[in-house]
């Protein structure tokens, strides 16, 4: 059987209206009803006072007449008493034995209460619902009236608060809801031109989206859509320079391994043989080399602003570095070693992306950092300074420089800004056939996410190159 489909959710509309409609409705009606229960208690007490009177007037016509209690109205005058145009009016006048002096038998009354001087109660005579009072009077001597009447009044006032209530609650409430459909239908008209912006958009169409912004909430809605849009279109841009730079740059080191390949096949002396193998182990290193700077070069594109900062011990890097590197650097005879570790640095930046730049700059003077033939060894120094006010020019005062300083040919200072550049190679890259001018430009783009400054300058004796990251002071 197959499964039905989940009911779809409510619109953004019909929620607000029965989120501000329902409480206000419920408030509405407890407010009606408590209205017609202290208008109905009022209205009660009204009544009741007014019989009451009528019990106390009934009273004050009691005379002692040769020693026994006495009416003294005619059945005219009792009428003209206990008028009422609209309810049926019983009384009852009864001697302290409780026996009946005057009026209409068995009025279920009950007494009043201890000190009490009356009491009302709702009774119930001859199939006739009654309010009723009885009332205790002690001049000339004790005696009780009860007078009772019926409600039909009572009841038909209350039904008519009630009525008069609610309709004009219920009038108000719709009246209401149609004032706040409309209002919160203009107010969602923005969010439903968006919506529909965004659903007739092709999936390549990247551009920031047209947000008409009512409310501050659309607008930080479509800041956010638009920032979003944004990085994606940046990842997207960043996937396909990634994508045209392999297809690019590994043309030729795959046709150079084709190439190898298919001379040393050619031959059949196992010297050509390892003559090409040795050839194409070169060409694939390289080709490695490539893929993994062109790698982090789209790993920085891609995570711009999405990697956090932090506290991050750039000695300890620097010791991890080094020593990574310490075997190749022995292999090329060339002196590697650090310098400013006594002391632990802390700066805010990303473990993933100093190393990165360390990584680099450590390469690229191990590629390009040697000196001339007949010049003195090759050395590489890995530094930390912490520089004071005025130290060094262009940098200022209370920073930490991390910087890879050799004694090679070095850059000239023309060439420093070109060099940053992607797929631009200095004279000694060209020179060797190695790298794909890269590293400076990873360097350069990381310095940037981490919120750092690259300088590139001269060593300390004014040869090689010293290849900085400047860190704000922490």
């Amino acid at each position: 059987m197959p499964a039905l489909p989940a009911p779809s959710p409510p619109s953004l509309r019909a929620r607000l209206l029965r989120h501000v409609l329902v409480p206000l409705a419920l408030t509405w009606f407890a407010g009606t009803a408590i209205s017609v229960l202290v208008a109905n208690g009022f209205t009660q007490r009204a009544f009741d006072r007014a019989l009451l009177d009528d019990a106390y007037a009934v009273a004050a016509n009691v005379r002692l007449k040769e020693g026994t209690l006495d009416l003294a109205l005619s059945s005219r005058e009792l009428k003209s008493v206990l008028f009422d145009q609209v309810e049926t009016v019983y009384f009852a006048v009864l001697r302290p034995d409780g026996t009946l002096l005057a009026g209409n038998a068995s009025l279920p009354a009950p007494p009043p209460r201890g000190d009490d001087a009356y009491r009302f109660s709702d009774i119930s005579h001859r199939g006739r619902a009654l309010r009723a009072v009885r009332v205790l009077v002690t001049d000339p001597q004790p005696f009780e009236v009860v007078t009772a009447q019926t409600v039909h009044a009572r009841s038909a006032m209350l039904r008519s608060v009630l009525l008069y209530s609610v309709v004009s609650q219920v009038l108000l409430l719709a009246a209401l809801a149609l004032w706040l459909r409309r209002a919160i239908q203009d107010d969602l008209r923005p969010l439903a031109a968006f919506q529909a912006e965004l659903s007739a958009r092709a999936a390549r169409d990247l551009d920031p989206v047209a947000v008409e912004a009512s409310t501050r909430d659309l607008q930080q809605l479509g800041a956010a859509v638009n920032g979003l849009l944004g990085r994606v279109a940046q990842g997207v841009r960043a996937q396909r320079e990634f994508a045209g730079n392999v297809a690019h740059e590994l043309r030729t080191p795959l046709a150079g391994i084709r190439a190898l390949a298919a001379y040393g096949l050619a031959h059949k002396d196992p010297a050509v043989w390892r003559e090409q193998l040795a050839g194409v182990a070169d060409s694939e290193a390289r080709a490695s080399h490539l893929v993994d700077q062109l790698l982090a070069l789209a790993l920085a594109d891609e995570v711009r602003g999405a990697m956090p900062r932090q506290p991050v011990a750039l000695d300890e890097l620097v010791q991890e570095a080094v020593l990574r590197f310490l075997p190749r650097a022995d292999a090329a005879g060339v002196d590697l070693g650090a310098r400013g570790l006594e002391q632990p640095v802390v700066v805010q930046g990303q473990p993933l992306l100093i190393e990165g730049v360390l990584g680099n700059l450590i390469d690229n003077a191990l590629r390009y950092g040697r000196p001339a033939e007949g010049g003195p060894p090759p050395r590489i120094t890995v530094e930390i300074v912490r520089e004071a006010a005025g130290a060094s020019e262009g940098v200022p005062g209370g920073c930490v420089v991390l910087a890879v300083v050799d004694n090679g040919p070095g850059i000239a200072q023309a060439q420093r800004t070109d060099l940053l550049q992607r797929w631009a190679q200095g004279r000694e890259g060209e020179r060797l056939g190695q790298g794909a001018g890269l590293g400076l430009a990873i360097v350069a783009r990381y310095a940037e996410l981490l919120g750092a400054r690259l300088v590139l300058g001269t060593g300390p004796d004014g040869q090689g190159l010293r290849a900085g990251l400047v860190f704000a002071a922490a």
